[in-house]
This record gives structure tokens, C-alpha cells and sequence, in this order.
């Protein structure tokens, strides 16, 4: 293995450097890993996992969707995050045959193999659409699912599940299934699931607490407004920094995105800027060359209420975004 991983460390392949080099981060006699965060709700920032937390986190995911030895699992994320290192990690303790591919748009497309196993983010899912027959079970995370993809994926034969989590859970703690062509209508959920030794509850913002003491040693307190609907269930609404009181009225800008998302293509998102009258004026930002007025958005479809529907519109030709390609939506915000 440490051979293998000298290889790949010394490939022309970029990818591979990284696989390659947390493998031997992995094997070495140290007993945590060096992760950096995303930074797409803060600054980045180094944090030690212990091997024996993310050895448990592979085990959690293995049970939870029956990945049994020799499940035939694809790694088409960088290895540079936490997802990816995680791919690897269940491949070494749960003996997978992991298969590597560089992190593309559209990792599939040249791909005539089958695989049990595989985990994305949605731009590479979206891209990925007329080839995704090629993977069994496929979980999404890093960024939230439009409605319009979700709306797409419920013609795709492979069994889609929406993750939630964060590099300080190592990856996924609950997940939630969002197509329904492989099983029933009833199979798309609007909960999220914990998975095993995982236990939630709310602080008073409402922000969802996770107690997962097999991958954490102590509780972590999210930025992350949630419904809880039993100790294992949970409706994400979203970031507690980003709500928006405008007139008195808490608008969630990750709903109305979920809900725009059907009508606008282009990258985009919702947000508050100060207002005499209502505290907080809600208006969209659209990553675009071309300047829209609202009477060009037709929201009939969109079933947004009074109150969700954009004051303004603000066109920018290029968003500020993290390392991973994350919207920072204050530093964006600040170019207007």
C-alpha cells in the first residue's frame, strides 16, 4: 500500500498526488489526520480528525446502506477535502474496490464499468444526468440540491440521497433519500435520517445540536435552523447567518433559492440588504452579463409567497467563492 502510494504521490495526475499523499498521512504512525475546511460558512481552517473518529464514520456509512466488503465504489471527488479522503478511508477499512477517476464535471462519461457506490456534489450529478444508470447508490453533499435537479433525478434509475454534514462530523451524520423511481412515491423523505450513535436537539436559535461521540468528542453546536420531528429526524431550513427579517417576517434564502431554482439557470442567490422601512429588503443576485428586471421572472410556478418574492435584481459577471467553488455570498454581496 505505502509502495502504491509513493506512486501515485510522484503521478503526472494531479488527483492522484493528493490520493496518494493521504494515504500516507493514513498509514503513518500519527493517530489524527489534518483536514482543511471548506470555508464556505467561515474562514477555512486546519482541524485535526482522529483516525479512530473517521474509522467509525466509515463503519456508520457501511451499515447504514449495506456497503459490504468488496462493494465496487467509485472516487470522483478531490481528495484535498474531507469527502474524498472519506471515499478512501471506507475503502481501506471496509475493503472496498475503490476505483479512482479525475474529480470532472462529468466523471461518468467515459466510464463503461458499473459501480455499487459512489458519492457527488450536484454540479458533477447535473452533469452527470444521461449517465448516472452506471452507479447503484449515489449520496450528494457539499452544496444544497436545486429543485430543479431533484426534479430531474426522479427519472434516473440509481438510489439518490441528499447528505448532512460538515468536516467537523466527518462528512455525513444523517442523509435523506430525494428520488423515487427505484422504489415508491412514498421514498422521497423531507427528513433527514441520523445515522446510528448519532443524537440531535436544538439550542435556543433554533440551530441544530449534534451529539455523535463516535466521531466527535464533544457537541457540536451548528449555524444550521432545523425542524426536529423525532430524536433521529430533522428538517434542515437553513443558515442562521444568512436569515433575512424583512417587515417582521424571518425569510429563509435557502428555501426561496429552492424554490427559484425552477426558474433561474444561471448561478444565483437571496439575500437581505438594509431597508428604512422593512429592516431588511429581500433581493436576488444573479451571476450574469445581462442585466434583469423583475418583470422578466415570472414566479407564478415557483410557489413563492408574498413575502419571498425579490424586491430587486443585481447582476454580477463573476461571484466571489471558496477554494472548492462554494458561493461566499458576503464577499459577493460587497462587490455591489
Amino acid at each position: 500500500m505505502l509502495k502504491f502510494s509513493v506512486e501515485l504521490v510522484t503521478s503526472e495526475e494531479l488527483y492522484l498526488n493528493d490520493i496518494g499523499a493521504f494515504i500516507i498521512n493514513w498509514l503513518n504512525e500519527d493517530d489524527y489526520i489534518l483536514v482543511d475546511t471548506s470555508g464556505s460558512t467561515g474562514t477555512p481552517k486546519n482541524i485535526k480528525l482522529l483516525k479512530s473518529h473517521m474509522q467509525n464514520s466509515a463503519m456508520a456509512t457501511g451499515d447504514y446502506f449495506g456497503l459490504n466488503e468488496n462493494t465496487k465504489a467509485l472516487l470522483c471527488l478531490s481528495a484535498t477535502y474531507i469527502a474524498g479522503k472519506m471515499m478512501l478511508v471506507r475503502a481501506m477499512v471496509l475493503g472496498w474496490d475503490i476505483h479512482l477517476v479525475s474529480p470532472m464535471a462529468n466523471p461518468l462519461e467515459d466510464l463503461t464499468e458499473s459501480y455499487d457506490f459512489s458519492a457527488m456534489v450536484p454540479i458533477q450529478v447535473e452533469a452527470s444526468l444521461g449517465d448516472l444508470h452506471k452507479i447503484k447508490k449515489l449520496i450528494i453533499g457539499g452544496a444544497p440540491i436545486s429543485g430543479s435537479l431533484q426534479e430531474q433525478l426522479q427519472a434516473v434509475t440509481t438510489n439518490c440521497y441528499a447528505t448532512y454534514g460538515m468536516t467537523e462530523t466527518i462528512t455525513h451524520i444523517a442523509v435523506k433519500r430525494i428520488n423515487k423511481l427505484a422504489v415508491s412515491l412514498s421514498a422521497v423523505e423531507s427528513y433527514f435520517n441520523t445515522l446510528p450513535n448519532v443524537s440531535i436537539s436544538q439550542d435556543n436559535r433554533d440551530c441544530l445540536l449534534i451529539d455523535a461521540p463516535k466521531v466527535s468528542n464533544e457537541l457540536i453546536v451548528t449555524n444550521d435552523i432545523v425542524k426536529i420531528r423525532s430524536n433521529s429526524e430533522f428538517e434542515w431550513l437553513g443558515r442562521y447567518d444568512n436569515v433575512i427579517n424583512s417587515g417582521g417576517v424571518k425569510l429563509f434564502p435557502e428555501q426561496i433559492e429552492q424554490k427559484l431554482s425552477q426558474l433561474i439557470k444561471e448561478r444565483f442567490f437571496v439575500t437581505g440588504i438594509p431597508d428604512e422601512y422593512l429592516g431588511e429588503q429581500l433581493i436576488l443576485v444573479i451571476e450574469s452579463d445581462v442585466n434583469m428586471s423583475l418583470s422578466k421572472l415570472d414566479y407564478q410556478n415557483c410557489q413563492l409567497s408574498k413575502y419571498e418574492i425579490p424586491k430587486a435584481i443585481f447582476t454580477l459577471r463573476k461571484f466571489k467563492e471558496t477554494s472548492s467553488g462554494k458561493i461566499q455570498r458576503k464577499q459577493t454581496l460587497a462587490l455591489l
